[in-house]
């Protein structure tokens, strides 16, 4: 079960711009992530470069923590709002819950859920 501060501190992190690093320091090494109905990415590696890919496609990404954090023993809810800018240069939003299982003070299970929607051109 996480502290209140440990969650804080990966927000904090996160809302730095610090993604990758977020992933390295509060995840554990078989940690997985799923987006929406998608198929489960497994294994701290795998998400490490899934994001970097992300990051990879888009010009810049700020992120925000819309408050208050949920923490209920093992389980954290998060609600973030990423503004991003497209390789063609359009600004978007995205506005997601993020449902974490924790063991400890790490990320073992995450599953994202928002309207796709909202990031489609």
């Amino acid at each position: 079960m996480p502290s209140r501060e440990r969650v804080e501190a990966l927000v904090a992190m996160v809302e730095g711009g610090k993604f990758v690093e977020a992933i390295e320091q509060f995840y554990v090494e078989g940690a997985s992530m799923q987006e929406n109905l998608a198929e489960k990415r497994d294994g701290r590696d795998k998400l490490v470069a899934h994001e970097k890919g992300v990051l990879a496609h888009v010009k810049d990404m700020r992120a925000r923590c819309v408050r208050p954090v949920f923490v209920d023993g093992d389980r954290v809810a998060v609600n973030w709002t990423f503004e991003f800018t497209d390789p063609a240069g359009r600004a978007r939003t995205l506005n997601e819950i993020a449902w974490q299982r924790w063991q400890g003070d790490r990320v073992v299970e995450e599953r994202f859920y928002y309207d796709p929607s909202q990031i489609r051109g």
